[in-house]
């Protein structure tokens, strides 16, 4: 590209703050377990250092800090490709890849990101309607938005019209030159953008399968895989496709999920204004590298109007755009009434399958106990009853009351109780609440932590 050509000139000032000396407790903060990386040195043995040796290991990233140099052997990885759960294996399109990254890289990988992830939130650089992988936000912030929006059409007796995009390899694609501009545009200079330069530069990979290695690739373009600081940057990259839309069209993004919307009376309106939205996004990722999916692109219609109307006809690089009664968004499934039976019948479906652990593990002769039972519940069962219990918690009674079936039959294995014994004893010998009270306490707590946030 011509725009490449420019050359961006980080040096500057170093006396940001963001460009000052690592200290010793940051260091040690930021280690966690992780994999192996390609040099044999595991994040296990770094928790392990002798507090000499840690600080020699701080000396050695502050040199690489300051002087402005990248070890090449960190801009290797090691590829283990994962197959898909019902895919054709014989497709390498069907692989998730699993990179394997040296891990003092990974610690002062995570130790710049804090850095970088502060000083874009403290200049709120990052769009408000971005919620994926920042402090004090989650994917429930999206989901309830979108319900909010939708009821509120609902109570206007206006339509709704939602479109879901899907961005082709988001990672693998991501512009390198494009993430150095933003954090040249962010005004970022010295040693934190020029160790993200070098940090991008010249990576390569071999992929692994079974005992046997492969030759090194180049990966020319796209963030690397596994890392910490890829996710930041291409949130950075990605967050400059909102400011291309209309003012009627609202949007929201969890990392590379984005939905668009349009409400209004007028279905011609709603058609004219996310026609417009649609073609300044096809041409704001073909200006950044990214790839729309026009086959994976869907949108769905919210409304509870009973007479005939057509859903508009709208089109992603000459292609049309279906038309869903339902779709699944961040792990929710919405359908065009909001009844949310579809999503309750799909995690009833799930929930089945995994009560099939419970009854194995439930043998009167060498089964687990009943402590390590309801751990098992909670965390194989439960904890998908839990995701996103608050939005479709306003379903009708007797849809949510499906899902009951699947906690009173697992509180029975875990406990050892008769079919025939009362639901209430099965709440009071487990310590579990019912799952309509469960719903309440959790929405509750997610309610308190959303008024945390401003006070």
């Amino acid at each position: 590209m011509k725009t490449e050509k420019k050359k961006l000139n980080f040096n500057s000032r170093s006396d940001y703050s963001y460009n000052c000396n690592f200290t010793f407790q940051a260091g040690l903060s930021k280690v966690h377990k992780s994999s192996p990386s390609p040099d044999n040195i595991s994040c296990i043995m770094l928790l392990h250092l002798t507090t000499e040796s840690q600080t020699n290991l701080l000396y050695l990233f502050n040199r690489i800090w300051n002087e402005q140099c990248f070890p090449s052997s960190w801009q290797e990885a090691i590829i283990i490709p994962i197959p898909k759960p019902g895919k054709d294996i014989t497709n390498p399109l069907n692989y998730r890849p699993i990179a394997l990254t040296s891990c003092l890289c990974k610690l002062l990988e995570k130790m710049i990101n804090h850095r970088l992830t502060h000083f874009l939130e403290t200049k709120n650089l990052l769009s408000p309607f971005q919620s994926g992988f920042r402090k004090g936000r989650s994917t429930l912030d999206n989901i309830l938005a979108l319900e909010t929006d939708i009821r509120l059409a609902f109570l206007q007796r206006k339509h709704l019209v939602a479109i879901y995009f899907d961005i082709e390899k988001a990672y693998d694609r991501t512009w390198r030159y494009g993430i150095l501009k933003d954090l040249y545009d962010s005004n970022l200079r010295g040693n934190l953008p020029i160790f993200i330069e070098n940090f991008l530069r010249l990576r390569r990979f071999r992929v692994r399968l079974a005992s046997e290695m492969s030759d090194y690739f180049i990966q020319e373009e796209g963030v690397p895989q596994g890392s910490i600081l890829s996710v930041t940057l291409f949130i950075l990259k990605i967050n400059n496709v909102l400011n291309r839309l209309p003012l009627s069209v609202k949007s929201y993004l969890y990392v590379d999920d984005l939905r668009i919307f349009c409400t209004g009376m007028n279905m011609n309106c709603i058609q004219r204004q996310l026609q417009t939205a649609i073609n300044n996004i096809s041409q704001w990722s073909d200006d950044n590298g990214f790839t729309i999916s026009a086959s994976k692109t869907a949108a769905v219609h919210f409304c509870r109007k009973r007479n005939l109307h057509l859903d508009p006809e709208l089109k992603l690089n000459g292609v049309s755009i279906p038309f869903l009664k339902e779709i699944r968004f961040l792990g929710v499934v919405f359908d065009n009434k909001l009844s949310f039976l579809p999503h309750v019948m799909q995690l009833r479906k799930k929930c089945e399958k995994s009560l099939n652990i419970l009854k194995v593990l439930s043998t009167t002769s060498w089964g687990a106990d009943r402590p390590s039972m309801l751990r098992i519940y909670k965390a194989t069962i439960l904890s998908k009853l839990d995701y996103g219990c608050q939005i479709y918690g306003s379903a009708r009674k007797s849809i949510l009351q499906k899902l009951d079936p699947i906690h009173h039959a697992a509180l029975r294995l875990c406990s050892g109780a008769f079919r025939t014994s009362p639901v209430q004893s099965l709440y009071v010998d487990c310590f579990e609440p019912a799952l309509n009270y469960r719903r309440q306490m959790l929405s509750l707590h997610y309610y308190f932590r959303i008024k945390s946030k401003y006070i």
